[in-house]
């Protein structure tokens, strides 16, 4: 009789959950099975899945009985949110209970829980250096999941928070790359002055998650935060001028004039990059690079990343 353990990873065609269940896939001494779940399992991205020998299942993060049915038999499961797909830290809220009670009902060991910081717990909603955005939020994308921690607590599931950071791989699919100045020069726009990033691939989150997973009991309980490399806006600019073989210079804007950029999320992110600029020590210091290569040997820095990327990134 088989004594591998199942891993539920939700998300499972989504940047994070997608490096997970290919992790699992991928391990050698095959330690763990991967069980895919998706809201479309006909999707390209779910059979390749499949074919690779993934279990893929059907469930809903908006719909908690299809949670339960598709974590029931599980060990262990992987948790996500989507706030980018519809913009609302209530909905993602919402979301994060129908996860957390699903996996109390569910009976799950240990779930691993992808959450960022609380950034009111820096920024107090009376703090005027930044505005306050929907009413109760400084960085709506962060203060959601962070604030959801407690959720997984409250419903007594054995879980570890994993404090993920900066995906590189926003140079690619969120419009963050450099583009073209009016003399044709590259401009790589980050607002974060002279202070660093915490960043990583986001293949690389899910393979921390594996390392998790294969450690057994020994993080739960815990926060966890990953990051891959800390990097200034002008080093990150020096790594894509190496990688593009063109010049890049980095555009430092103030976050208030981010914030004035207009795009949807503009707010958001221009207070997140604030925070992590004002608060560098905190931030980076929450993160450790050698715990994130213990869990995953494979993690990439930026030069490794953009070795394997650098031709996907748009330039117009």
């Amino acid at each position: 009789m088989s004594t591998r353990k199942t891993i539920a990873v939700v998300g499972a065609t989504g940047a994070q959950g997608n490096g997970l269940v290919r992790a699992i896939l991928a391990d050698p001494e095959r330690r763990l099975i991967a069980r895919a779940i998706t809201r479309d399992v006909h999707s390209a991205k779910a059979l390749e899945l499949a074919t690779l020998g993934a279990e893929v299942v059907a469930a809903d993060v908006d719909d908690e009985a299809s949670l339960v049915r598709a974590l029931q038999g599980a060990h262990g499961a992987f948790f996500v949110t989507f706030f980018w797909d519809h913009f609302s830290p209530e909905r993602e809220k919402a979301q994060v209970g129908n996860m957390a009670r699903a996996a109390r009902t569910a009976g799950v060991k240990h779930a691993v829980w992808s959450t960022l910081e609380d950034t009111r717990l820096w920024v107090p909603l009376s703090d005027p250096r930044m505005p306050t955005l929907m009413g109760s939020y400084k960085v709506p994308h962060f203060d959601a999941k962070g604030e959801s921690n407690a959720l997984f607590e409250a419903a007594g599931v054995p879980t570890t928070n994993l404090l993920t950071s900066f995906y590189w791989d926003n140079l690619i699919h969120f419009g963050m790359g450099p583009k073209p100045g009016p003399d044709g020069t590259l401009v790589f726009t980050l607002p974060m002055g002279d202070k660093r990033l915490a960043g990583i691939a986001a293949e690389d989150i899910g393979k921390c998650a594996f390392g998790l997973f294969v450690a057994g009991g020994e993080f739960i309980g815990k926060t966890v935060g990953i990051a891959g490399e800390f990097l200034t806006g002008a080093q990150m600019a020096a790594g894509l001028t190496e990688a593009l073989g063109r010049p890049v210079v980095h555009y430092a804007p103030t976050p208030a004039e981010y914030r004035g950029y207009g795009f949807p999320g503009a707010e958001d992110l221009g207070n997140m990059f604030q925070v992590n600029q004002e608060f560098e020590k905190e931030h980076c210091g929450a993160r450790s690079i050698e715990l994130s290569r213990r869990l995953n040997p494979q993690l990439q820095d930026f030069q490794a990343w953009l070795a394997k990327n650098k031709d996907r990134i748009p330039l117009a």
